[in-house]
């Protein structure tokens, strides 16, 4: 499975579940059981998910986008 589903954390970050593989749900199921009630979600594709972890804190959920990366500065 290609895919990942992504919400916000309480915290302001971003929570990514991977599927086990051949676990017998669809992803859609996947996140219904998974994602905590209440809790906008994304399913994405795997190649939108940064590889590069340096700023994972920073990472926001935003509605629109998949994962925002880049830190907000504040002016």
């Amino acid at each position: 499975m290609n895919e990942r589903i992504i919400y916000p954390t309480d915290d302001g970050g971003v929570a990514i579940i991977i599927p086990a593989p051949d676990c017998g749900l669809t992803i859609e199921q996947i996140a219904e059981k998974d994602v905590p009630q209440g809790k906008p979600y994304k399913i994405v594709d795997v190649a939108d998910i940064p590889t590069d972890r340096t700023f994972r804190d920073a990472w926001e959920f935003v509605a629109d986008e998949t994962v925002q990366t880049e830190p907000t500065q504040e002016v």
